[in-house]
C-alpha cells in the first residue's frame, strides 16, 4: 500500500518538474520572440501606414493607378521628401520662407504656444548636441523606503527654483512600458542617489519591466546630480 503511494507521490512529483519546465520553456519562448515580433509587426504596421498616406497622391499626380502596392515606397518617398525640404532650409530662400511662415504662425495666439513647445521639443531631442536624458538617478518615490529610476533632464530655473529652499533638478519618471508618458518631478540635489548605468540601460529596464536588468558597473555614485 506504501509502494503504491510512493510511487503515485513521485509521479505527481515528476509530473509538476516537468510542467514547471514546459512552463519555464514558454515563458523563455515568450520572452525571446516578441521583442522581434512586436518590432517587425509596428514596422509592417507604419509602413503600411505611410504607404496609404502617400501612394493616393502618387497615383493623383502621375494619373495612374497602381495594380499592387509597393512595401516602403510611402516611407522612401517621406524620406526624400524631408530631405528635400532639409536642403532648402539650409539655403537662404528656404530660410526666408522658413522665417515668414514662422512670423504668420506667431501672430495666431493659441497656436503659436502649440508651435513653440514642439519646435523646443524636437529641437532639445533631435539636435546632435543634446543632453535630454542626462544620467540615470535613483531615489525614494512615492514614498519612503520605496525607490524608482528616472532621468535628469536638467537643471531647474526660473520660479521653480527660486521658490525653493534647495537646488533642485528636473527628473523625468517615465512609465512602463511606455516610456515616452511620465512624470516630472523637481528634486533636490542632494535626495538623489546617481547610477553608474546608461541612459540606455535604463530606459531597458524601464520598458521590459525590470526582465532586463542590466549588468552591475562599479558601484553607484551617492550623492547630487550633474551639474551645468
Amino acid at each position: 500500500m506504501n509502494a503504491d503511494v510512493d510511487n503515485t507521490t513521485q509521479k505527481q512529483k515528476a509530473h509538476h518538474r516537468v510542467m514547471a519546465r514546459l512552463r519555464g520553456y514558454f515563458l523563455a519562448g515568450i520572452l525571446v520572440t516578441a521583442p522581434i515580433s512586436i518590432t517587425l509587426y509596428s514596422t509592417w504596421v507604419f509602413l503600411n501606414w505611410v504607404d496609404s498616406l502617400v501612394t493616393p497622391h502618387i497615383e493623383a499626380l502621375f494619373r495612374i493607378s497602381m495594380p499592387f502596392t509597393v512595401p516602403g515606397l510611402g516611407l522612401v518617398v517621406a524620406v526624400t521628401f524631408f530631405i528635400l525640404v532639409g536642403w532648402l532650409a539650409k539655403n537662404v530662400l528656404g530660410r526666408l520662407i522658413i522665417r515668414m511662415s514662422e512670423f504668420v504662425v506667431n501672430r495666431v495666439p493659441v497656436v503659436k504656444t502649440i508651435h513653440a513647445a514642439i519646435k523646443q521639443i524636437f529641437e532639445t531631442l533631435m539636435t546632435d548636441q543634446s543632453k535630454a536624458f542626462r544620467e540615470v538617478v535613483m531615489f525614494e518615490y512615492p514614498r519612503a523606503g520605496s525607490w524608482t529610476l528616472g532621468f535628469v533632464t536638467g537643471v531647474t530655473k526660473g520660479e521653480v527654483q527660486s521658490l525653493t529652499e534647495d537646488e533642485v533638478v528636473n527628473v523625468y519618471i517615465p512609465t512602463t512600458p511606455n516610456p515616452t508618458s511620465g512624470f516630472l518631478l523637481f528634486l533636490p540635489r542632494k535626495d538623489l542617489m546617481v547610477m553608474n548605468m546608461t541612459v540606455e540601460d535604463g530606459i531597458k529596464m524601464i520598458v521590459s519591466g525590470g526582465l532586463i536588468m542590466p549588468e552591475e558597473r562599479p558601484g553607484p555614485v551617492v550623492g547630487p546630480a550633474i551639474k551645468n
